[in-house]
């Protein structure tokens, strides 16, 4: 998956010089699908630089959009969300303004809130109300747990398993109304439109990064907005993911992740039904490759 943030022309580039030095590279070597990319790359490198401009601009737009609409589609719904069953948000908040969002609000701000921090401290309350106490992208909010609950001696207990992050997640990756659990979806979903079968890392941190600014004041989503940091935030989780050390936390996180999308996701192998075509031609190639008789296939 792409960064969700991604600079398109300097991806472009630094690709198409990566390809130079693949150049020399025998087709062998690569599968069908890798050659059928290759020929997009090939296109790309003997481009000039207006055509290379083109395409890095229409997938930035591509992806500007896909993101607006994930803006705007959340902005409402979390309100939905967030407001606890048989009651109302004291006072109210509006699905078309912001305004009163953010740390202006009883119900946003306690989510908003770093974990570790105190919300009901009335003076940190005041400082993070009047921005004298600034909050940056690394400082993630309490709303990224399960049950709110942060847990001092073991930061990962609950980290990104939030119903408020899964109820965004299927909104926008499967459709709007699995929120509910109900099948009432008259379209496909993205991840069934886009082959989407298991989550993916960059997703969990692209949905946080959504449902953040949704609880915040700020209008307008910006990179460079310094107020909401969102980039920083993205980049923090995505840091947090691919950290070596961690691998063992992200690794449930995942399976765990699977499970709450993909109902049918399962760690377990199966094993092939004896005599079906499939294990007899899994079976067939492999005499075939401790005979040494597999065929040359000619690009």
């Amino acid at each position: 998956m792409v960064h969700a943030l991604c600079n398109f022309q300097a991806l472009l580039t630094n690709g198409i010089l990566w390809m130079g030095e693949l150049v020399k590279t025998p087709d062998k070597n690569f599968t069908a699908e890798e050659r059928h990319e290759h020929r997009l790359e090939e296109r790309l490198m003997q481009g000039g630089d207006d055509e290379v401009d083109l395409v890095a601009d229409l997938l930035t737009k591509g992806a500007s959009g896909a993101r607006g609409d994930d803006t705007k589609s959340l902005k409402g719904s979390v309100l939905d969300w967030i407001t606890l069953k048989g009651q109302s948000l004291v006072p109210p908040l509006t699905c078309n303004m912001k305004i009163d969002r953010g740390f202006h609000h009883e119900r946003t701000g306690a989510l908003l809130c770093p974990a570790g921090l105190d919300w009901s401290n009335l003076e940190m309350k005041t400082k993070l109300q009047s921005g004298e106490m600034s909050v940056t992208g690394d400082q993630w909010p309490l709303f990224l747990y399960a049950d709110y609950h942060y847990d001092l001696d073991d930061p990962w207990n609950g980290l990104f398993q939030s119903a408020l992050l899964v109820s965004a997640y299927k909104h926008v990756f499967t459709s709007p109304s699995s929120v509910d659990r109900e099948l009432k979806a008259t379209h496909s979903g993205n991840a069934q439109i886009h082959g989407m079968t298991r989550v993916t890392l960059p997703s969990i941190a692209y949905i946080a990064m959504q449902v953040r600014f949704a609880l915040t004041s700020s209008p307008v989503f910006s990179c460079t907005d310094t107020v909401t940091n969102s980039e920083r935030f993205y980049n923090s989780i995505l840091d947090i993911f691919e950290d070596p050390d961690e691998q063992q936390e992200v690794d449930d996180l995942v399976v765990w992740w699977n499970r709450q999308i993909f109902p049918s996701y399962s760690t377990a192998q199966h094993p092939l039904v004896k005599n079906s075509a499939l294990a007899r031609i899994r079976e067939r190639r492999t005499r075939m490759k401790e005979s040494g008789s597999i065929p040359c296939i000619v690009a």
